[in-house]
């Protein structure tokens, strides 16, 4: 058997027989990866960002299917410099159908580098989206999300409004 052979079966096994048994080691939850794109409003300038963004969502409230607890973090880049958020908070959402809209409020860290200066202030996160199910063979565990952010930081008396939006693929287990 060839090695590209072994690793397509390796793949389907895994993804097939995983989904099916319901593993005691993974919770309820999603994990979502994407690109983004933000936009930075400081006191003086306005600045727009390139980057990705991932997030983990535990469903840790059987009784309560539609709250979960969100780890956020992303990075955003342009020339010279660099922004890297985490952030950690409740979200809401419920399904319709292929449909599963949610809302969150997160709180947390950002760090800022530019010109050999890196600055952590504190940063609040609101936000929301949107993720569409895919209904295809092994596919049926996966959806596609879109999802926009504020977030709000202040350093030394200075605050600042960062928007961002993302879109990826989120796996569901």
């Amino acid at each position: 058997m060839s090695k590209t052979a072994a690793v397509v079966l390796a793949f389907l096994s895994l993804v097939l027989l995983t989904t099916s048994s319901r593993a005691q080691l993974l919770p309820s939850g999603n994990v979502y990866v994407g690109g983004g794109y933000g936009d930075s409003v400081d006191v003086i300038n306005r600045y727009t960002f390139r980057g990705w963004e991932a997030n983990a969502e535990d469903l840790a409230f059987p009784r309560h299917p539609y709250l979960g607890i969100v780890l956020d973090g992303s990075g955003f880049y342009r020339l010279g410099v660099q922004q890297y958020n985490v952030f950690l908070g409740p979200r809401v959402s419920m399904n319709y159908g292929k449909w599963r809209p949610f809302f969150q409020v997160m709180g947390g860290a950002q760090r800022t580098a530019s010109g050999g200066t890196s600055h952590y202030p504190l940063a609040e996160d609101i936000g929301g989206g949107v993720d569409r199910k895919f209904q295809f063979l092994f596919l049926k565990h996966f959806a596609w999300r879109v999802e926009f952010d504020y977030m709000h930081t202040r350093l030394l008396h200075a605050s600042q409004d960062d928007y961002r939006g993302s879109t990826g693929l989120v796996w569901r287990f």
